[in-house]
Parts: C-alpha cells; sequence; structure tokens
C-alpha cells in the first residue's frame, strides 16, 4: 500500500494550474489516486475566498463614502503587505477548527468574518481596521456581505472531516514579490515569509508540491483564464496586471530550495524551531493544465496522460523524500 501523504502544501504563481491539478486529483477513483499520487481523499483550505471578501469590503466601503482599507484599488496590491500574513493566519484558524470540529451559529456571519479579519491582522502587527468603522457603516457592511459569509461558513463547517486519518489536507496558496526583487524576498513578501507563519500542526506534517511556471507564463495564463462576470470563481478568476507585476513578479521559491539545508527541501526557521519540508516541483512551462477547466468530456487522452505523468513522477518524489 502506497504511503498517503497527511498534509500537501499546493504552491505556485498565479494561474499556474493549482486549482486544475486539484480539481484533476479530486475526479480521479480513490485507488488509482492512493496508487498513483500517494493521496488518500483530499480535505481542502485556501486563502483565496478571503482575498475575494476583502476586495467585496473594499468596495462597499466606498459605496458608504470610506476608504477602502485593505487594497489599494480595486486593480492594485494590499495597501499593507502584511495582509499576506493576515491571510496565512485565517488558514491557521481554519485549520485550528477543523481539528477541534468547531461549529458557530453567528448572530451575523458578516460582522463574525470582519472580526475574523480583524483578529489576524492584529497577529501579524496589522491593524485591526474594521473595527475602526463606525458603528453604522459596519453594519451595513456586515449585511452587504452576509450571503458570501454564510456561504464560506458554510463551505468551511461542511468541510471538515470525521477525521483526518487516511486523508490528504492540500493547502493552496501563492506568494511572490515584485518584478526584479533580489533575493531573498523581503517579509512580508514571498514563501519564505508565508510559510514561517503557518502553524506547528501544519508545518509539522507538511511537504511541498510547486508548481512551476515562469512569472511571463503566469501572467499569460492569468489573462487566459480570467473571467470577469465570475470573480470569486477558484478555476476563473482573474489576478490584476498590477497585482501579477508587484505581487507576483518573481517569487522565492527557486532560492529556498538552493538554500535549504537538506536537499530536497525547504528550511523554515519559525516558532523557535526548524522545519525541513520536503519539495518537488511539477514541471508546467509546457502547459499540461488548462485544459482541465473544461468539461471533462471535453479531455483529450493525450492531454490526460501528460498530466497524470507529471503529477505522478512529482508525487511519486514527494512521498519518496516525506519518507526519510
Amino acid at each position: 500500500m502506497n504511503q498517503i501523504l497527511d498534509t500537501v502544501l499546493l504552491l505556485a504563481l498565479p494561474a499556474s494550474g493549482k486549482s486544475e491539478v486539484r480539481r484533476y486529483l479530486e475526479l480521479m477513483p480513490a485507488d488509482a489516486r492512493q496508487r498513483d499520487f500517494h493521496m488518500g481523499p483530499s480535505v481542502q483550505l485556501d486563502d483565496f475566498p478571503y482575498v475575494h471578501v476583502m476586495r467585496r469590503l473594499d468596495d462597499e466601503l466606498v459605496s458608504l463614502g470610506h476608504e477602502r482599507m485593505f487594497f489599494q484599488s480595486p486593480d492594485h496590491p494590499f495597501r499593507d503587505p502584511l495582509d499576506w500574513g493576515t491571510l496565512i493566519e485565517l488558514i491557521n484558524e481554519d485549520h485550528e477548527d477543523m481539528l477541534a470540529k468547531r461549529r458557530f451559529k453567528a448572530e451575523s456571519a458578516g460582522l463574525d468574518l470582519m472580526d475574523r479579519l480583524d483578529r489576524a491582522s492584529v497577529k501579524v502587527g496589522a491593524s485591526a481596521r474594521l473595527g475602526q468603522v463606525d458603528k453604522a457603516r459596519r453594519g451595513k457592511l456586515a449585511e452587504a456581505i452576509a450571503a458570501e459569509a454564510r456561504k464560506l461558513l458554510k463551505d468551511k463547517q461542511d468541510g471538515y472531516p470525521e477525521s483526518l486519518s487516511g486523508k490528504t489536507l492540500v493547502i493552496e496558496f501563492a506568494r511572490g514579490g515584485p518584478q526584479g526583487s533580489p533575493m531573498p524576498l523581503c517579509a512580508p513578501f514571498g514563501y519564505r515569509y508565508s510559510l514561517g507563519r503557518l502553524s506547528p500542526k501544519i508545518l509539522e506534517k507538511a511537504a511541498i508540491l510547486y508548481i512551476w511556471v515562469t512569472p511571463e507564463q503566469s501572467r499569460l495564463k492569468n489573462e487566459a483564464r480570467s473571467n470577469p462576470k465570475d470573480p470569486g470563481s477558484i478555476l476563473h478568476h482573474g489576478v490584476p496586471i498590477e497585482v501579477m507585476l508587484n505581487d507576483y513578479g518573481c517569487d522565492d521559491m527557486e532560492w529556498l530550495a538552493k538554500n535549504s539545508q537538506i536537499p530536497g527541501s525547504v528550511t523554515i526557521q519559525a516558532h523557535g524551531r526548524t522545519f525541513h519540508l520536503p519539495l518537488a516541483r511539477f514541471d508546467n512551462r509546457q502547459d499540461k493544465t488548462s485544459f482541465l477547466r473544461q468539461s471533462q468530456d471535453d479531455w483529450k487522452p493525450e492531454q490526460v496522460e501528460a498530466v497524470h505523468e507529471g503529477l505522478r513522477g512529482a508525487l511519486d518524489h514527494l512521498a519518496g523524500l516525506a519518507r526519510r
């Protein structure tokens, strides 16, 4: 019986193929997924829904005559780059809630989500911005995002497994830095910072599957997948070009791999400890994944074979590293 990977950090620049890979793995029969990819039924955590909510809150704040709090403008980066850490703290909280099977019946899902954002911000040294909004506007903000907040909470709680035994936790996010940045990237940009903010419970069991494309390819693929009518979609959301250049113009994964204390891993100093996260790359520079956004009925056998064998090789390698 193949070893089951416990926790896979699915990392890459935007539009590199992370969500498409996740979809392919989810559609695989359970026995094939375990045999070929060392993965059990997956449990998912992703920071993108929180990015979408932050942009929604900003838009509603402007409509209420208030300045934006999270982003410089609708198509520009974070006002405070510490919010890369805010997103990781939200993942940590979701992970803790999942382990404890915490269920909430918030009187106002919108207000509860706003409070979560503030608590996560404070943990990384940013301000509790939404708490500074006057009571009348806070109520209107909460009402404006109520449907999305309720769905986010429902999806989160519906995703709690009875047990993680035999399952693979997949945590997806993208990180980077401004185009042309020297390495290593300075906090709070890049993977070194965000990986270091993950909780010890995640880091102790984590291995990294990195989907490899160049920043230039990432930008082209982002443009191709973007559907402005579906901005909250995991598979079809687009990242503004200013964000692509200033937040994802490069990333530090190659630097981390080359400077790791143990070959085949990423060394992370965090929580007073040293973690060596096994690392494997799925080479997607020759695009193997875009077709996965289509209906499964339209997939061609040669496309499926290419993505399957590429993933099999990467995950075989990752499982071998995790056994060390």
